[in-house]
């Protein structure tokens, strides 16, 4: 249990230790210390309000009218300099909070996006880091939240345990037990009932509330994993329409559903026991005070003033002792959420370095007029071997043509080229100060608007929306061109074809020197395949295209074609050898 706790506090502190010694930690210690400064402040507020009450309430019992108005007069004071500083605590914690949750997801997506980690994760057959986006959107916010809420209160409660522990102590006198005969003193009773009553609560909450932290670690994941359902059958909708697969996906939405309603009547169950105890924890130790301390007040040892006092003083000593009993559900929440970040870093951090210790791929970039591998060995992600001993150069105006039978690793040699493809060997020299440019078989259609779609992901020169309608138009979407300033979600509202089609305008635009293509064309008829290439061809005379593809009509725009058999060998010819 000890070990467990400490390796909780260490994964905590793993977390949240970046932000307190980076850039912004003069800021964040600042604002930091400036929350502990008002909370020190308000429970100081709290012992004056205390002492305040054996005051007033002497008045009352005698009577003291004019001692009265001026009991009232001092509490407005206390009471407004306690309004005022609660308003700045809060706005100081809140404004921390925003900080450091800004800090950490700007860091996070950084390195969610670091070296294409993203990409990796989605390889990797051995690591479980479901829904990463739920990971920096809401994980973090909640990390940050908890782990001020939880850390400032606890460190309110010590303040106040000790601060009103005094008061309690002194007011408590001695009472005997008879024991044996003997009398046996007992000095500061009402500070050990408080103790040993908070001690009990905090055992049978932490006892009856274990089984909480692993729920709500599980009910977050079948959250988001419902949600990632809809969404998937909302991008796939036309494809489920075709298949007619309704009854298919409700009965996945449905099993998804019954993972959260199944788990989330088991936190129902402990959440109405751990309600039934704290409910009635709260309910008596509303009581128990005035029962421990009557003793003495009808013994006549202390007046009605020091009764309230006592009252007001066990509830802060109480209360503090109680931080477990009454913050158990967002510690459970709390443990949770360093759980998952945790594995969430640890899974980044793996698919960033185990890749890189078992394939050496050594990509090196140098002024040259060649794309060309060497002694390349190309990986499934379990290590089946998919290409090998594989080396080929490219010349800076070289077409070539790569087909094969599918599986047979066309698609990842195009993007072990990429240098995205983490499971391969070899050394691979690039062309440097020369832009390259990868299309995909379905390119991405940022939410945005078309102009800005065919700009993507950015142009250093202006284009006019003339050209870009001329684009359009060549490319056969004439019926686009007075939308380039529609704001859609492109890849919903296009077909495959036309977004094929927009990906080759987006070529057009960029005009790369190394153009490389996987099954580009894959959605187009034959005429509009061979109008694409010959616009492309003709439009970017300079450019070295590589292709994938199955068509043969695919070798007139080409020199050179790459055969894989997918057993691992391959074999260069030129198309004129073969006409």
């Amino acid at each position: 249990m000890g070990s467990r706790k400490a390796a909780l506090l260490l994964s905590s502190w793993k977390i949240a230790r970046a932000y307190w010694f980076s850039e912004e930690k003069w800021s964040a210690w600042g604002l930091l210390l400036t929350v502990i400064a008002l909370n020190l402040t308000i429970v100081y507020i709290l012992v004056l309000l205390n002492i305040w009450q054996v005051n007033f309430y002497e008045v009352i019992q005698n009577y003291n009218y004019s001692g009265f108005i001026s009991a009232i007069g001092q509490y407005s004071l206390i009471a407004a300099c306690l309004v005022v500083v609660r308003g700045y605590q809060v706005y100081a914690r809140m404004m921390l909070h925003i900080r450091w949750r800004r800090w950490m997801t700007e860091q996070y997506l950084s390195d969610w996006l670091y070296n294409k980690t993203y990409y990796r994760l989605q390889l990797a057959v051995d690591h479980d880091t479901d829904n990463p986006d739920q990971r920096i959107s809401e994980d973090i916010e909640l990390f940050v939240w908890l782990t001020l809420k939880l850390s400032l209160d606890l460190l309110q409660d010590m303040v106040t345990v000790l601060s009103f522990i005094t008061i309690l102590w002194n007011l408590s006198g001695v009472i005997y037990i008879n024991w044996a005969g003997h009398q046996l003193p007992i000095y500061g009773y009402l500070v050990w009932a408080a103790v040993i009553y908070a001690a009990a609560g905090t055992y049978c909450t932490v006892k009856m509330g274990r089984p909480l932290v692993k729920m709500d670690f599980d009910q977050q994941r079948y959250e988001a994993d419902f949600r990632f359902s809809l969404m998937r059958l909302r991008e796939n909708a036309e494809s489920i329409a075709l298949y007619k697969g309704e009854n298919q996906e409700k009965w996945n939405c449905h099993g998804g559903f019954g993972k959260i309603i199944g788990n989330y009547l088991r936190i129902i169950v402990v959440r109405k026991r751990l309600m039934w105890l704290t409910s009635g924890y709260s309910q008596i130790a509303a009581i128990f005070a005035t029962l421990v301390a009557s003793p003495r007040y009808f013994s006549g040892h202390i007046h009605l003033g020091q009764m309230f006092q006592i009252v007001d003083a066990y509830h802060h000593v109480q209360t503090g002792f109680s931080f477990v009993v009454d913050s158990f559900t967002r510690l459970a929440q709390w443990r949770a959420v360093v759980n998952r970040l945790t594995n969430f870093l640890i899974s980044m951090e793996m698919v960033r370095t185990e890749p890189n210790k078992v394939y050496k791929m050594d990509i090196c970039r140098k002024s040259c007029k060649e794309y060309s591998v060497s002694h390349l060995n190309v990986f499934l992600p379990d290590g089946s071997p998919l290409i090998e001993k594989f080396s080929l150069s490219i010349g800076s105006k070289d077409r070539l043509l790569i087909m094969g039978p599918s599986g047979c690793g066309k698609s990842t040699l195009l993007r072990t080229f990429a240098g995205i493809w983490p499971y391969a060997s070899g050394k691979m020299i690039v062309p440097e100060g020369q832009k390259i440019m990868f299309v995909p078989q379905r390119s991405y259609m940022p939410l945005n608007s078309l102009r800005d779609t065919l700009r993507y992901p950015g142009l250093a020169q202006a284009v006019s929306d003339e050209s870009m309608a001329e684009l359009l138009a060549g490319c056969k979407l004439a019926h686009l061109t007075d939308q380039l300033h529609v704001v859609a979600d492109w890849g919903q509202a296009l077909s495959l074809g036309e977004q094929q089609r927009v990906a080759f305008v987006r070529v057009l635009l960029q005009k790369p020197d190394w153009l490389f293509l996987d099954e580009a064309t894959s959605a187009l008829d034959e005429h509009t395949e061979q109008l694409i290439y010959r616009i492309t061809t003709e439009r970017l005379a300079h450019t070295a295209i590589i292709s994938v593809g199955h068509r043969r009509t695919l070798m007139a725009y080409h020199q050179k074609k790459l055969e894989l058999d997918g057993m691992g060998n391959w074999k260069l010819v030129k198309i004129n050898d073969l006409i």
